[in-house]
């Protein structure tokens, strides 16, 4: 048993578990740069030899944190969803859905930047000898992409007869939602106020939604 910081000791087992909320709590500071083993385990209250026994490195914690923080980003965007009011036309609420999920991802960037860098980062392959990724699991990292893609295949759906859904319209979407993103977080539009910033997220997700329809 491990004592940490704090009075509070670790049974055998959540240690790995201690380390990887460490590891978030940095990046949410910091982003991926503030992820450093060492200072998980130090945050946490035990040697860098006991983190040791649980991850390689670096990498590997990275890895675990950018999992995490994907799956943040889509729970994010399937919250914004569920707040979204209905519509009895079911092709207005297929679009109002859309919509949600895209401001969900742009609201996640802003709110959480950290997190997002982390969500995106690219830490070293994993080690050959390393567990892959069960087939069976759904891809953190599509997931986001995944919610977008189909929601429009929903609104496709619908039967609205003026309208089809591009091929591709759901990697066009993301693409849409993730580049006004960074250019909120690190672009000159970081400069906006928030009034001005809200009128370009909307136009932007106006255009997302009308620009994947064909006539």
């Amino acid at each position: 048993m491990a004592a940490i910081s704090g009075g509070k000791t670790y049974h055998h087992g959540d240690l790995r578990n201690a380390l990887i909320c460490a590891a978030v709590d940095l990046a949410t500071e910091g982003g991926p740069e503030r992820v450093v083993l060492r200072e998980a385990a130090r945050r946490v209250g035990v040697s860098p030899t006991a983190a040791y026994r649980h991850f390689d490195g670096r990498g590997e914690l990275l890895r675990t944190v950018r999992t995490h923080a994907q799956r943040l980003l889509a729970e994010a965007m399937e919250r914004a969803a569920a707040r979204e009011p209905g519509a009895d036309d079911p092709a207005l609420a297929a679009e109002r859905r859309v919509a949600a999920l895209c401001r969900g991802y742009v609201d996640f960037a802003v709110d959480q930047p950290g997190l997002y860098r982390a969500a995106f980062c690219a830490p070293r392959p994993a080690a050959p000898d390393e567990p892959a990724q069960d087939r069976q699991t759904p891809d953190p990292e599509l997931r986001a992409f995944t919610l977008l893609r189909e929601a429009l295949e929903a609104l496709a759906r619908t039967g609205t007869p003026r309208f089809g859904v591009r091929p591709a319209s759901g990697a066009a979407a993301w693409s849409a939602v993730h580049g006004l993103s960074l250019l909120l977080l690190e672009g000159p539009l970081r400069r906006l106020s928030a009034q001005r910033r809200n009128a370009v997220v909307d136009t932007t997700l106006a255009m997302v939604v009308t620009g994947t329809r064909t006539h």
